[in-house]
């Protein structure tokens, strides 16, 4: 900004106040202006220092601000305002705030620190949101939690002594949704495990309480946490790695710019190579997959998303963080709309249930709609039948004892027509569903585009899958159907961590097939077709066309000739080899290699 007149502190405040938007009230927010304010009349002990601005939420975890003015005549690089809007800040640091900005601001130049480390930021003072957002704009390190939450596993396994694989998750899931809601669990370092399973408690229960629907989320979260038996009493060190390790993945997902990475489906990739294998499995989907869908059947912030057999909620968490990223952001009045009424999910098993509260609760979201019933029941339909659902992306069990045709054919019949449903079916699902049941589902709907999945998506259950668009409640009426195959989606298997775009390429290749598939051409790998329902219900691989080598003509054409004269191939190969090997003299000569083989006698042949 330009400097074009002199202004004293006092003028500097009233304008920052203004930008900032200190200026009003927030609830459990601690928020204005003063030069005669104190420390301790703010609640911090003794300390008579005095910021001109501050926002403090009363969340330790959420992000702090403070302002430091100076008159538009001081330099506020020199070193004696840096260290006092650095000491205000410690003010904070020292109460147990994880994220406190300081600004020091003279009316026409700003400099901005994060934790005390300096930071870039405008000049011109920003709305206290930007700040907010600055400092929590950061992708989810997934290397990290898999590290991390291998360490969990391994404590709650054989220290705290948790068989179950689901009450492992669990018991790390709520003391992920407990410390988001600012349970302060550091705090418990040093405390026994009775003690921080009250605490989690407690926290889950006050912060959730105002919402009736967050309740009956809580009361599945609290009944399965509660009953957690633990075989072993950790001692003090395995209770504090595990709150360490607690707090240090939500430090790298405590971010209101999270865009939508499944949790839950991390936690659950690491935890699952510990599953036994007769114990009850359940497929999470890939996140790159979550968003290749969303965007497969076009998605808007205006639709109501639906998952009927929801797992942990990978769908649902994916959709909420695009939703609210299009509709401005997440403190936007239509994304709060988004949470409360634009996602509904059911879940048939109790602790996958859980599973799928709290990973909502972890990502921002205490209201999204879930059930715990089973989709293969008429109470199910009719509560999908009385939403006003727009989109459906689902990902069902394949089994089966499962019913899976009977979960999506109930899923159509009981959206709105016209709805667009995107289902992750087994290659040739439907050509193994009866008959009956597939003139029945083809005579209520129509299947638009099968989409094939690349064939090492499901590595560890050794099933192939496609995306299944289907239009509900119009009828098939034997129209054609488009396929195409993205084989390759440039995920690498990382050792012990499941496959990882650890290259970066998923991006550029889910821009490509989204626009091949608007646009029904895929013009790089020719893998387009058009499928004739009353022939397939799958995507047809292309047959390899017929190749023949010079060395397999030339063996076809011995194996001819000593057909024709009796001679026995098999005897005759054996006899050669042993006379090459055996009987032969190879020489190094100029033109190449030569090769005599002798007679059995010692002559040469």
């Amino acid at each position: 900004m330009a400097k074009c007149e002199e202004l004293d502190e006092g003028e500097v405040v009233a304008r920052a106040r203004i930008a900032l938007g200190l200026d009003k009230k927030e609830k459990d927010v601690k928020q204005g202006t003063s030069q005669t304010t104190t420390f301790n009349m703010l609640g911090f002990g003794q300390i008579k220092d005095k910021p001109d601005g501050w926002y403090i939420p009363k969340n330790k975890n959420a992000v702090a601000i403070l302002l430091e003015a100076k008159s538009s005549d001081k330099d506020i690089s020199a070193a004696t305002w840096i260290k006092e809007i650095k000491k205000n800040c410690s003010v904070l640091i020292d109460a147990g705030y994880k994220k406190v900005v300081g600004l020091l601001h003279n009316g026409y130049a700003t400099a901005g620190f994060f934790n005390n480390d300096p930071i870039d930021v405008p000049d011109e003072i920003q709305r206290k949101s930007f700040y907010i957002n600055l400092v929590n704009d950061q992708k989810i390190d997934k290397q990290k939690i898999f590290e991390t939450t291998k360490r969990i596993n391994d404590n709650l396994h054989f220290r705290f002594g948790i068989d179950n694989l689901y009450h492992r998750m669990i018991f790390t899931a709520c003391a992920l949704v407990a410390e988001r809601f600012g349970a302060d669990l550091k705090t418990l370092a040093g405390r026994d495990c009775d003690i921080l399973r009250s605490q989690v408690v407690r926290t889950l229960s006050e912060s959730l309480a105002p919402s009736k629907l967050q309740n009956s989320k809580l009361k599945y979260l609290e009944d399965v946490y509660k009953n957690i038996e633990l075989n072993h009493i950790p001692n003090q060190n395995n209770v504090n790695h595990f709150i360490e390790d607690v707090c240090r993945i939500a430090d790298s997902i405590n971010s209101n710019e999270w865009r939508g990475e499944d949790v839950m489906g991390i936690f659950f990739q690491e935890f699952n190579r510990y599953k036994k294998k007769a114990s009850e499995g359940q497929v999470f989907t890939p996140e790159h997959i979550t968003s290749f869908m969303y965007r497969l059947i076009n998605v808007t912030q205006n639709d109501y998303v639906g998952d009927f057999c929801c797992g942990s909620g990978g769908f649902l968490v994916k959709s909420m963080a695009n939703m609210m990223k299009e509709a401005g952001g997440y403190g936007t009045s239509k994304a709060k709309r988004i949470r409360q009424d634009h996602l509904f999910g059911i879940e048939k098993h109790k602790e996958i249930y859980a599973l799928a509260c709290a990973n909502m609760l972890i990502h921002k979201d205490g209201k999204t709609n879930l059930e715990h019933l089973d989709m293969t029941s008429p109470e199910a339909c009719a509560w999908v039948r009385s939403k006003p659902i727009t989109k459906v992306l689902m990902n069902p069990p394949y089994e089966r004892a499962s019913r899976c045709m009977d979960i999506v054919e109930n899923v159509l019949d009981s959206v709105k027509s016209g709805t667009d449903c995107a289902f992750i079916l087994p290659d040739k699902k439907l050509e193994k569903t009866s008959a009956k049941q597939i003139r029945r589902l083809l005579s209520n709907h129509r299947i638009v585009m099968i989409v094939k999945l690349p064939e090492p998506l499901f590595f560890g259950i050794g099933v192939t899958t496609s995306v299944f668009v289907f239009k509900a409640g119009e009828p098939q009426n034997n129209q054609e159907i488009f396929g195409c195959y993205i084989e390759k989606d440039g995920l690498e298997t990382v050792k012990n961590q499941g496959r990882q775009d650890i290259r970066q390429k998923w991006q550029a290749i889910e821009d490509y097939w989204v626009d091949s598939i608007t646009k029904r051409r895929d013009r790089k790998y020719h893998t387009d077709q058009w499928i004739r329902p009353d022939e397939h219900l799958s995507y047809q691989m292309p047959e390899k066309p017929f190749e023949i080598s010079e060395e397999d003509f030339r063996k076809t054409a011995v194996d001819y000739i000593c057909f024709k004269r009796g001679i026995d191939t098999k005897l005759f190969g054996e006899r050669l080899t042993e006379a090459v090997l055996y009987r032969s003299e190879v020489t190094d000569e100029d033109n190449g290699v030569n090769i005599s083989i002798g007679k059995e006698d010692g002559s040469d042949d």
